[in-house]
């Protein structure tokens, strides 16, 4: 498929999801939830103001951390328009929320403190642009905090990559591709971040943090 196909396909694929993703009917999204813990343990970590959620969905993410810290200043960047208009309906002062590419944020340099991509980068069919985009949009000294699926060894990989990946494309999904620590280490060398912390955890998760 070409790149544009990818992201069709995701765009559809969300856009039907998007007014169930945070509801007892969100299916395979609810595992998502999973994310959100390990996330916020980071983000305690160290202070910041300004951060940015890549492919922020219906924005719960944006949700919890606005509940916890509302003094700071969210923004949330999603392809699909349906997945903006619901997060723009729980109208969450101090959140921007905007539809665009996630390959091309549409941000000024030096933005933000943080950035946060959760399950999103495995739809991404330009990753390199993605990474080059994240080390601009980052302040000095700032973080990327990766979340995305993974598999444990690399005959897994394998499979997920060129056999599950392709055969729930046919059923409409935009999957592109699924990454290993070595591979995002890559990623950030190319694009001038410093992988910091890379693993494997629980329920095939793929923990990544980098920085600036």
């Amino acid at each position: 498929m070409t790149d544009n196909e990818y992201k069709q396909l995701s765009k559809k694929e969300f856009a039907k999801a998007a007014k169930v993703y945070e509801t007892d009917k969100g299916g395979v999204y609810k595992m998502c939830r999973k994310d959100y813990p390990d996330v916020l343990a980071e983000l305690e970590k160290e202070p910041f103001t300004d951060l940015l959620d890549c492919g922020c969905g219906p924005a719960p993410m944006l949700t919890l951390l606005h509940e916890k810290y509302p003094d700071k200043h969210y923004t949330g960047i999603d392809l699909t328009p349906e997945m903006i208009e619901v997060a723009k309906s729980k109208n969450m002062e101090g959140v921007d929320l905007i539809v665009g590419d996630c390959e091309e944020l549409p941000f000024a340099d030096e933005s933000f403190d943080v950035v946060i991509c959760c399950q999103s980068f495995h739809h991404y069919p330009n990753v390199r642009n993605f990474f080059s985009s994240v080390h601009r949009v980052l302040r000095p000294g700032g973080r990327l905090i990766l979340r995305d699926m993974t598999a444990k060894t690399a005959p897994m990989m394998w499979f997920f990559n060129h056999v599950e990946l392709p055969v729930v494309n046919l059923s409409g999904h935009g999957d592109v591709h699924v990454y290993s620590v070595a591979e995002v280490r890559e990623l950030c060398r190319g694009s001038g971040l410093t992988l910091e912390a890379g693993e494997k955890r629980g329920f095939f998760r793929l923990h990544c943090v980098a920085r600036k």
